[in-house]
């Protein structure tokens, strides 16, 4: 009777997490719509191209991050419910933030800075005369 009280809790406890993963998993799939609740649409209304680029930069890096952790979280345990109690709710609000970004970047028909050009590399030390000794070699 005991034994088999305690399958019956083991039982539980792998159902739960699989429902909760299940769960979840679907709050995933539905997070790049919701995305934008999570933000503030007036946001970037007063930004100017030079700061939408930054901001895109930085959001993008900061989502690549969360990504990064989601995944990682999800490799242990239980991962996938730990990575949607720690990470989820950050990452959909960061996703909203860039969502509004790349729509006002798009009305204000911003484009790219393009990168500096590399500086030019001084001249070779081989060009240089090689000094004079004043002794005469024979």
């Amino acid at each position: 009777m005991v034994a088999s009280l305690s399958h019956r809790l083991r039982f539980c406890g792998a159902l739960f997490v699989l429902l909760a993963g299940g769960a979840l998993s679907g709050c995933a799939s539905m997070s790049e719509t919701v995305a934008p609740a999570f933000a503030d649409p007036a946001r970037y209304d007063l930004y100017d191209c030079k700061q939408l680029e930054s901001e895109r930069k930085g959001l993008a890096s900061r989502t690549a991050d969360l990504q990064r952790l989601m995944d990682k979280a999800q490799t242990g345990a239980g991962g996938a419910v730990v990575a949607e109690l720690a990470y989820r709710n950050e990452y959909v609000a960061v996703r909203g933030q860039a969502q509004l970004a790349e729509e006002a970047w798009r009305r204000n028909r911003c484009r790219e800075t393009p990168p500096e050009p590399a500086p030019a590399a001084a001249p070779a030390a081989a060009a240089k005369p090689a000094p004079k000794s004043g002794k005469a070699v024979r």
